[in-house]
């Protein structure tokens, strides 16, 4: 569907893109029902495509989006979940040169102390001194509830400004802003005008949707419409997008092999980098989950080609991203001689780390285009895969023809995955999950269920650090040998689950299925 930067606000995924956090099954169902909902959803009276066997049936509302008709494991509660105003706070505080105001109750900027941290970390990766990030919080209380929070948002935006002379101030909504309605966009124009610098509201009240990857829509909606250039004065042709996290940068040596440059955002960026998004020659990504929507909006709005290849994980993947890039910019015999060099070089690597880790089973469990990612990379090490867990699924990306790079490119190249799950970080889950594969090992990036894994004791790779460490050759190398490091800890794991008593009732830990509890009438029948 076409993005729309007029209004202030972007919709949610599931509204938007039909997104879903509650599947089971095999990856290669979960990509047919994927397409099979794409086409329901275009059709003028829609049948009811069937549900898979145990399924709820819950789905998106008609016409909503081009996914909507993906058929959903709804359970009865949530045990723990995100929200998309902390993936604001995560990307809007790693702006080097802008501040991040949280107009909204002071618990909902309890993240930022890992947000801190993180951004710290990066900073030195990326080669620059280790300084704070700044946020501030409009703190509502119950009064304001009552009578509004606009004149503390006003305060709290000249505060900001006076005290730290950002080149830009992001304001950030809630829930509680969301529920009394306050006129945050009047504000925030207000204030620009008079500091003469960009204001930028972004709306991400957590109520809005399911999932925690509707705050990257969200905050990039919200850098489209105020911080990037609208008519730039010139293209630089040798200037690549690369949307990141908080890695470090392994992009510019690869793409400095072809003559290019990178422009890396939104972590660690400066609100210049930003606004010459629009000046690049095309744009590109790890990760299609974080950057659809401003891939997509800045080839439509803006002209900026976006890169719609495999991701560049493994062999496969970076040899396609590559040659995809040299395609846009007319550099094909330098990527091919660039490919070749790396080859000759990781290939003798790689074979020696698929001899010792021949016959060893591993678990992925992240974020979606992530996890397709790292199952790439796993299987050229020879490791087997037949499980994984993904916290959600986007059916469609903001650029339908993507979805097929990213999964597609996965199952058409590595194989099916017999057991792929869609759950959003449920830790009563993670039990049952990882008894039905049975892995010698976990790669897993979640705060909360990495420490639960090693407490099974599984090995457990946390990925939470260097979202960059498997990108590209040098990446099929680096995992394979933090998998070995993590193997040599088996005994510490071992003990660990002889020590640990988990808080579930003996019923459920022998209970088979992870989902047993969102099929229909499971969850009334164990009610008393």
């Amino acid at each position: 569907m076409a993005i729309n930067l007029k209004p202030p606000s972007v919709a949610a995924r599931e509204h938007r893109l039909g997104t879903i956090i509650g599947w089971d099954g095999r990856a290669s169902d979960l990509a047919g029902q994927s397409l099979a909902g794409q086409s329901l959803a275009g059709q003028s009276q829609p049948a009811r495509a069937d549900c898979a066997a145990g399924c709820t049936g819950r789905r998106g509302k008609e016409g909503a989006g081009p996914g909507q008709r993906l058929c959903e494991l709804a359970g009865p509660f949530t045990q723990a979940a995100g929200c998309g105003e902390q993936v604001v706070e995560y990307q809007a505080t790693h702006v080097r040169d802008a501040v991040l105001i949280h107009h909204a109750p002071i618990g909902c900027s309890a993240g930022h102390a890992g947000s801190n941290a993180s951004y710290r970390t990066c900073l030195v990766r990326r080669g620059h001194p280790p300084t704070d990030a700044i946020s501030l919080s409009t703190n509502l209380v119950e009064q304001d509830m009552v009578y509004g929070g606009v004149d503390k948002l006003r305060t709290a935006i000249h505060m900001a400004w006076e005290r730290h002379r950002p080149n830009a101030i992001f304001v950030a909504t809630s829930c509680a802003t969301g529920i009394i309605g306050d006129d945050v966009e009047s504000v925030t124009r207000e204030c620009e005008d008079a500091l003469g610098i960009p204001v930028v509201g972004v709306f991400c009240e957590g109520f809005k949707s399911k999932h925690w990857s509707s705050g990257f829509d969200a905050i990039q909606h919200a850098i489209l419409r105020q911080l990037v250039r609208r008519n730039p004065p010139r293209r630089q042709d040798d200037l690549i997008n690369v949307f990141v996290l908080s890695g470090a940068d392994v992009y510019t040596p690869m793409l400095k092999a072809l003559d290019l440059r990178v422009n890396l955002v939104v972590n660690v960026a400066t609100v210049e980098d930003l606004a010459r998004l629009s000046e690049a020659a095309a744009s590109t990504s790890f990760c299609y989950s974080l950057a659809s929507y401003l891939g997509a909006a800045l080839e439509q709005e803006f002209g900026v080609p976006e890169i719609k290849a495999p991701p560049p994980y493994g062999f496969a993947g970076t040899d396609a991203w590559l040659r995809a890039i040299a395609r846009v910019t007319h550099r094909e015999e330098q990527a091919e001689r660039f490919i070749a060099r790396e080859h000759a070089r990781v290939r003798p690597q790689v074979d020696a780390l698929r001899r010792r880790l021949a016959g060893l089973k591993g678990y992925v469990a992240m974020g979606e285009g992530f996890a397709h990612g790292v199952i790439a990379v796993l299987r050229e090490l020879g490791v087997e895969v037949d499980g994984s867990l993904v916290y959600h699924h986007d059916p469609v990306y903001d650029a339908p023809d993507k979805q097929g790079a990213a999964f597609g490119h996965l199952l058409d190249t590595y194989g099916d995955i017999t057991h792929f799950s869609v759950a959003n970080g449920q830790p009563f889950q993670l039990f049952n999950l990882l008894r039905r594969v049975s892995p010698d090992f976990v790669i897993i990036r979640h705060g909360g269920l990495a420490p639960l894994a090693a407490r099974l004791g599984v090995p457990t790779m946390p990925l939470e650090g260097d979202s960059s460490l498997p990108i590209g050759y040098q990446g099929i190398v680096n995992l394979g040998e933090e998998i070995l490091s993590v193997l040599a800890q088996r005994r510490f794991h071992e003990d660990l689950a002889a020590h640990t008593t988990l808080p579930y009732k003996s019923a459920w830990l022998a209970e088979p299925d992870p989902f047993a509890l969102a099929r229909p009438g499971v969850a009334e029948a164990a009610l008393p």
